[in-house]
């Protein structure tokens, strides 16, 4: 299984970008990564040229979670379940999408197979970045059983 993440822009601010590699460092221990930066949109309607950028980065045949305010709300163990049951189901190309600061536009969320929210909380996107990777860490850290969730 390969988990690709597909985000707008790169992360800028230091510290956030520091948290970012050190997660995908540990990451890496359960699952490949690769990460597809598409560019921020330049005209007045951003979401829709961020989201066509998303869509071309996005394989034929790929598992697509898109991160939006309007999904699924999940707890670390139901997300560790949800790993899970891809690990079983064997998808190879899990596809986590990251909108832009204006979010997600409507064509990238219909072409998600998941919407996945991270709280009801609105953050940065390169917050989100962060917090995103911890989550999916400790989610194999629980299928694992090893203490990092405690």
């Amino acid at each position: 299984m390969k988990f690709r993440f597909v985000w707008v822009g790169k992360t800028k601010e230091p510290n956030l970008l520091n948290l970012q590699n050190e997660y995908f460092s540990r990451l890496s221990r359960f699952v490949r990564t690769e990460v597809t930066e598409v560019r921020e949109g330049r005209t007045d309607d951003r979401p829709r040229e961020e989201g066509e950028a998303i869509l071309q980065a996005l394989a034929p045949g790929s598992f697509a979670v898109a991160l939006d305010a309007e999904g699924k709300q999940m707890t670390s163990y139901q997300l560790a379940a949800e790993i899970e049951k891809w690990m079983n189901s064997s998808k190879r190309d899990v596809v986590f999408i990251i909108g832009g600061a204006e979010g997600l536009s409507s064509a990238v969320a219909e072409r998600a197979d998941i919407r996945l929210s991270l709280s009801f909380l609105t953050f940065t996107h390169e917050m989100v970045r962060v917090f995103l990777l911890e989550q999916l860490y400790r989610a194999f850290t629980i299928i694992r059983g090893y203490p990092y969730q405690k």
